[in-house]
This record gives structure tokens, C-alpha cells and sequence, in this order.
């Protein structure tokens, strides 16, 4: 093989070599310009995504807002025979229909609160009669007051309203709606006598931030059997005050008996609907409970 062979073989493997390198750059090039795109689009898809969920769920996170969420939590213990039970029954379905307590609740930011209604009486004797929902009108006002009213009643035991404390937490826990403000309506006509101590469990509940009211039922005739728990030293609503009630603005009302429980009932939802946004009033239901 003469020189010039030679050469021109150098010269052949140099350009395929070079075309080679070429077509090396070039493709990634395009490796890199697809990867660059497919950043892009990805970026473009979660911008979308992040769009469409601002505008499917902040409506609903706003819609789950509530001014109050209230534990309605009744006593239901065997000193509550079957007529006291159905006045109270009665009471509770008929305030919360009450043109006065709907019209406190559009008051509110929301103009609706979250509500659930549970009955309790002995250790493990805690029952949702009417599970978590919103009223704001005369409409789910009814709707509440059907479901309670077609309930049949839960138990007849015991006393223990440190239980019934501690089952509302739970119930206020893995409530569906969400509010700054959490109360627990505590009404009842007798001492706790079965379970925990009811004042450990009213501190808990106040370390979380939860308010608990009492509506005290006065028994004009002692239980014969046992005639302190309806009627204690000091009378209920002395013990309710002293041992059951807690948190900001925690006030007890009195029920003279449970024929005048339907308006002590309709004035307690008033005070705590309207707790923190109405202080006259609350004060003035505080004075009146305090008497």
C-alpha cells in the first residue's frame, strides 16, 4: 500500500469519526431537549392540578367551617323515670328549632353550627343518638329534632358524667367540621357516681381548649334511696359549678324542674352560641344561672 492509500484511509477513518462525535452531540441534544420538555409539562400539569384544587376544595374546606361545635350531652340515668325523660326529650328538640336560638346562629360568621346529640348515663353507658350535622335554618333545625324524637331511649343506669366527658372529647375529635370554638353541654339531675373522677376529666377537656356548661335539673323530693345525689350540699347547681364546668366562659344554668327545662334549655343554647361574640349577654346568663 503506496502513501497516498495510507493518507487517504487517515482522512476516511477521521471524518466517520467525526460524524460519529456528530451525531453523538446531536442526539443528546435531543435527549436533553426532551428532558427540558418533559420538565415543563410536568410543571405545567402540577400548576394545573394545584389550580383545580384550589377550586374544588376550598369551597368545601369553607363550607365545613362552623361557628360552634356543641356536644349536646344528656343524662339519662335511672333517676330520670319515663315522663321526666320525654319532657327532656321534648325540650331539646323543640329549642333547637326555637326562632330565638336559629336566629343567635345566623348571627354567627358561618350562620350555622356543627351539633350532635348524645345520651349517657353509667361507666360505658355513652351513646350518638344524632350523629354530627350543621343548623343554620328552621329546615335542619327539623331535621335534628325528627331524628332525636324517633330515637328510642339509650340506657337507664348509673350517673357518670365524668364518661360522658370523656366520650364527648372523643365525639368533638373526629367531628367533620372544624371551629375554634368546642363546648360541651353537660344537663343532669343528679352527682357523679360511677366511673372517673369528674373533675380529672373536666381538666382534660379544658387543657384541650374545650368549654363545658352545665344545665343542672333541681329535684324538689329527694331519692329516698340516696337522697344526696339529686340533692347534694349546696344543691346541683353548686356542684355542677364547682366540680363539672370549665373553660372560657363556663357558666351553669338551673332548671327548677323538668317541666321548666324546654326554656332553660332554649336560654343555655342562646348563651353558647353567642359565647365569645356577645359577652353582655353571656354575662347576664351567667348572673341568672348564678342565683
Amino acid at each position: 500500500m503506496n502513501a497516498a492509500t495510507r493518507l487517504r484511509q487517515v482522512v476516511l477513518r477521521r471524518v466517520v469519526l467525526r460524524q460519529v462525535v456528530l451525531r453523538q452531540v446531536v442526539m443528546r441534544q435531543v435527549v436533553m431537549r426532551q428532558v427540558v420538555m418533559r420538565q415543563v409539562v410536568m410543571r405545567q400539569v402540577v400548576q394545573a392540578l394545584f389550580l383545580v384544587g384550589v377550586v374544588l376544595f376550598t369551597p368545601a374546606a369553607r363550607a365545613a367551617d362552623v361557628d360552634l361545635l356543641l356536644v349536646l350531652a344528656a343524662d339519662v340515668s335511672r333517676s330520670i323515670d319515663a315522663a321526666k325523660f320525654q319532657l327532656q326529650r321534648d325540650g331539646y328538640a323543640a329549642a333547637v328549632a326555637d326562632a330565638r336560638v336559629l336566629d343567635t346562629v345566623r348571627a354567627g360568621r358561618n350562620g350555622r353550627i356543627g351539633l350532635t346529640f348524645i345520651e349517657w348515663s353509667g361507666i360505658g353507658a355513652q351513646r350518638t343518638v344524632v350523629d354530627w350535622m350543621t343548623v343554620g335554618d328552621a329546615a335542619s333545625a327539623k331535621d335534628f329534632g325528627d331524628r332525636l324524637l324517633e330515637s328510642p331511649r339509650s340506657f337507664a343506669d348509673r350517673t357518670s358524667i365524668s364518661g360522658a366527658i370523656e366520650f364527648a372529647m372523643a365525639q368533638l375529635a373526629q367531628a367533620p367540621f372544624g371551629s375554634r370554638r368546642q363546648i360541651i353541654d353537660i344537663s343532669g339531675d343528679g352527682t357523679n357516681n360511677s366511673g372517673r373522677d369528674v373533675a380529672e376529666l373536666r381538666d382534660q377537656a379544658v387543657a384541650k381548649g374545650i368549654t363545658i356548661n352545665g344545665l343542672a335539673i333541681l329535684s324538689e323530693t329527694p331519692l329516698p334511696w340516696n337522697p344526696e345525689h339529686t340533692n347534694p350540699p349546696g344543691g346541683l347547681d353548686h356542684y355542677y359549678r364547682t366540680n363539672v364546668i370549665g373553660g372560657p366562659g363556663a357558666f351553669v344554668m338551673v332548671a327548677r324542674n323538668f317541666e321548666s327545662f324546654g326554656e332553660a334549655i332554649i336560654s343555655k343554647l342562646i348563651a353558647e352560641v353567642a359565647q365569645g361574640r356577645e359577652r353582655n349577654r353571656e354575662t347576664q346568663f351567667r348572673r341568672t344561672a348564678a342565683r
